[in-house]
């Protein structure tokens, strides 16, 4: 069947699905498999990456999970946001020396605050003022619990007010006991949490209406963003990144079925082979040196590496650092604790 065949029989647009390819994509997960002849009348599952070929015979074809099509889709998107959030900080960095000079902003767009105290009694203002969603974004693994239990208190006070939380952690954070203290306090159906490998500096969004970001490396300066424009902005990269991280209640992406390293050790091993060091991939992924490392030493003792460089190759060779679908890049988390933005 040619290409303009096709076409005719698909009049609708790119990024839909017709009911021919709904309905072979429902035999095929089912099958477990089809015949590539069959999408002959859905080429849409192709163009949506729902489908691909079945790495023992290139005859049939295989689905893709929805949640797999969407990461794949949504990579460029991904990128572009990243790099925008660079600019971002690299702009308020540079412009941060002017708020002396010009401390006054008649629209009160954006806000420079600088020390702590400043920085948290304008959190907890907006905090106290919200009466419909909380958005957070949080790199790191560790949680202090005395952090924790003052989060608790904002929390509760919040989902009385009637705003709901959501937020984004590291996947770290899945295994940490205080952290699941925290979310067990807060009544079923206020809070959603979703986890994700990599993440991107400290976000917190206000009822949509406004948004905190880290303004230096050290948090001890912040930006309150109240222009409409860029709250609209950062929360749709929030949005995405909540569309790419996974629920807190289901497990985590595993490792193939036949494979003996981790899904941890899968992440170290593409950074790895991206050439960044130890403690870099550790900030990346938001978990210790020393616990990066033990990871180290099981992948070398799985795949039989007699040193690091022999690691390199051999996780080349496997393929085991091959890009997962939606991998993006993005500047390394610092490691959550007591300084800069608080949890909310």
């Amino acid at each position: 069947m040619g290409r303009d065949e096709d076409t005719t029989a698909h009049p609708h647009g790119d990024r839909q699905l017709c009911d021919a390819a709904v309905r072979v994509y429902t035999e095929a997960l089912s099958a477990g498999r089809i015949p590539r002849s069959a999408l002959e009348p859905a080429p849409c599952l192709t163009e949506l990456t729902l489908v691909h070929p079945d790495p023992q015979d290139d005859a049939w074809i295989r689905p893709v999970p929805p949640s797999a099509a969407l990461a794949h889709l949504l990579q460029p998107v991904i990128r572009e946001i990243h790099e925008r959030i660079r600019l971002t900080a690299a702009l308020a960095d540079s412009l941060a020396p002017l708020a002396s000079v010009a401390s006054t902003d008649p629209n009160l767009a954006i806000t420079v605050l600088e020390g702590m105290p400043l920085i948290n009694a304008t959190i907890q203002n907006a905090l106290n003022g919200a009466r419909d969603e909380i958005l957070t974004l949080q790199p790191g693994s560790s949680r202090p619990a005395e952090q924790l239990k003052e989060a608790l208190a904002r929390a509760l006070s919040a989902v009385g007010q009637g705003a709901s939380l959501r937020h984004i952690y590291q996947h770290p954070t899945r295994y940490s006991p205080t952290l699941k203290a925290y979310l067990g306090d807060i009544p079923a159906g206020h809070i959603q949490v979703r986890t994700t490998e990599q993440t991107v500096e400290r976000l917190f969004i206000f009822d949509r209406t406004v948004a905190f970001i880290p303004a230096n490396a050290k948090r001890d300066v912040a930006l309150e963003i109240r222009h409409p424009a860029l709250v609209r902005y950062l929360t749709q990269v929030y949005e995405v990144m909540w569309a790419q991280a996974t629920p807190l209640t289901e497990p985590l992406p595993a490792a193939p079925a036949d494979s003996s390293v981790t899904a941890v050790q899968l992440s170290i091993a593409r950074l790895l082979v991206e050439g960044h060091v130890d403690q870099v991939v550790a900030r990346k992924l938001g978990i210790s040196v020393r616990t990066c490392r033990a990871h180290i030493s099981k992948l070398m003792r799985t795949l039989d590496a007699t040193s690091r460089t022999h690691l390199g190759a051999l996780l080349v060779e496997s393929g085991l650092a091959a890009p997962r679908p939606g991998q993006h890049e993005g500047p390394p988390p610092r490691a959550s604790g007591t300084t800069g933005l608080g949890e909310c």
